[in-house]
């Protein structure tokens, strides 16, 4: 049942060192483009907070740098049929505050993950599938299915693993009618106490300050070995030149993301670089919400039309945009001009995607069919601290669909504040990304193209409230077929038809670079998470 990954071209750039590295301290200080929102393991799917939830917490599977699905709680699992799944677990296992690990801890965070209040892209579909969950014994469990769900091992790499009896679960029951005696649920606040943040990760929280850090120490306890460092201090540093700054004073040990134009300073000073091709697309979002007499925010011009319904509107916003100028000008070698959600040879995707071509006579002439000779009004909103150059990206789309009649303003915010809005359907049009932690097309296509359905998980970043029920047939066909190749058949195909109907427009796929002072050692990661695990004494 296991799937060897296709291999990204992730390559540590070797780079001369200039002067004698220093004796290597027991600590580590990172400087992070963009902080986490929580420390809560399932409050909010996003890049930052997974990052700091596999220091702490840990899934019963875990995605290696290539996003290759390996054991981590779960020494192995099997397949019993096609809606049963039997999981071995680790023995000798212990929580951070000396708590054993078992399967009742599983059963408990399995039960806890839909009841997390207000979460901003929730961790239901990662668990949506399962129908019933027996404990065999303490360290084997069995989870049924309601209906074949192929990726159940990846799945649960995303859901980080927490203490029963942390919060008085201890008595949880996985029943028919699902989950009884779990108690009263942890809020997404709770976890900002050291106290209750406990899981089986190399690290714990110490403390947790909102725009200033988050300090982690050694889990002494941890079962797989001894971590590096004994204390890992992640610095928020949204500012680029602050970043490089900090880097190059000694204040912090790595970076993340410094800027290209940067790279042969920070070289000739001795510094090394790492980068690696990313599975994280950068898209727009349009509002498509269709009824009657509804105008997104922000649009304005359109005698009470929603445009971005059309989808020869989409077609020419698409074809306004020269990935190929903002990969070079703006991005440097940072970025790949992306045609679908996912980069070539990721699972689910094709090579000969085509890129939609830069074409603004062709967009000018959409508009005009569609109704709109003149263009029309459009804020665009986009975070300026969340993603590489996103409010830089962001103003250069402005200005290209200003060139077909479209007139386009920038509101840039912080990451928080994006979000926050987002989430409540305050945006016409927007820039985000995402990256697919599963590895393969399902992941994007569940989370931003298919039907919104909260009960479900399906559509959880859908914010833009996109319908297609035919591609909503072909992804719940592939999320529920066994076999490898038909699933990417139908994977292909749902893909296919998502960007023909422009249901997201992809504008490129991040190549995720990383700085660090000589002596140390960085492995780049497809998921562009920075992980303290991954960073050693150079050997």
């Amino acid at each position: 049942m296991h799937r060897t990954a296709k291999r990204l071209a992730l390559a540590s750039l070797p780079l001369a060192m200039i002067f004698a590295t220093p004796a290597l301290s027991q600590s580590l200080t990172v400087g992070l483009t963009s902080e986490p929102t929580a420390v809560d393991p399932h409050f909010h799917n996003l890049g930052p907070n997974n990052s700091l939830r596999m220091h702490i917490f840990e899934g019963l599977t875990q995605a290696d740098e290539n996003q290759q699905n390996v054991a981590s709680l779960a020494s192995d699992w099997e397949a019993i049929d096609e809606t049963t799944w039997r999981f071995n677990l680790r023995e000798g296992v212990t929580f951070s505050d000396g708590t054993p690990f078992d399967a009742t801890d599983v059963v408990y965070t399995i039960c806890r993950v839909p009841t997390v209040e207000n979460s901003p892209s929730s961790f239901t579909s990662f668990v949506a599938g399962i129908s019933g969950v027996t404990i065999e014994d303490p360290h084997t469990i069995v989870f049924e299915t309601n209906g074949p769900v192929p990726l159940l091992p990846t799945n649960l790499a995303s859901v980080g693993i927490i203490s029963a009896e942390s919060f008085g679960g201890e008595g949880v029951v996985y029943g028919q009618g699902g989950c009884e005696n779990l108690g009263t649920p942890p809020q997404a606040a709770d976890f900002n106490d050291p106290a209750k943040a406990i899981g089986t990760g190399p690290y714990k929280l110490e403390s947790y300050v909102r725009g200033d850090a988050i300090v982690l120490s050694r889990n002494e306890n941890y079962w797989d070995g001894t971590p590096t460092w004994e204390e890992v201090t992640l610095r928020p540093i949204a500012n680029e030149g602050a970043r490089v700054a900090a880097l190059l004073s000694g204040d912090v040990d790595v970076i993340e993301s410094p800027p290209v134009q940067d790279f042969d300073r920070l070289r000739r000073d001795g510094f090394e670089i790492a980068q690696g091709l990313s599975n994280r697309v950068i898209y727009l979002h349009l509002d498509n919400h269709s009824e009657d007499g509804h105008v997104p925010p922000g649009v304005t011009g359109t005698d009470g039309k929603n445009p971005f319904t059309d989808v020869r509107v989409r077609e020419a916003i698409s074809k306004a945009i020269d990935r190929q100028a903002i990969a070079a000008r703006i991005m440097g070698t940072l970025a790949v001009p992306a045609g679908d959600l996912l980069p070539y040879p990721m699972f689910g995707t094709r090579e000969d995607t085509p890129v939609d071509p830069y074409d603004p006579e062709a967009s000018r002439a959409l508009l005009a069919e569609a109704g709109y000779p003149n263009g029309f009004g459009l804020v665009l909103s986009a975070p300026n601290d969340r993603y590489m150059n996103d409010e830089k990206v962001a103003q250069a789309v402005a200005q290209m669909l200003a060139r077909i009649g479209i007139t386009t303003t920038v509101d840039a915010m912080t990451a928080s504040t994006f979000f926050s809005r987002r989430n409540n359907f305050e945006y016409g049009m927007w820039l985000a990304g995402w990256g697919a932690a599963t590895g393969e097309i399902s992941s994007p296509l569940i989370a931003l193209v298919a039907t919104r359905n909260p009960d479900t998980g399906m559509g959880s970043t859908n914010r833009q409230r996109y319908s297609n029920p035919e591609i909503d047939a072909l992804i719940k066909e592939a999320i529920a077929t066994v076999d490898d190749d038909a699933r990417e058949a139908l994977l292909q195909e749902a893909a296919t038809m998502a960007m023909a109907d422009y249901a997201t427009i992809p504008l490129h796929f991040e190549v995720t670079p990383w700085a660090y002072r000589p002596g140390l050692a960085v492995t780049p990661r497809a998921d562009q998470y920075t992980l303290a695990m991954e960073v050693e004494p150079a050997s």
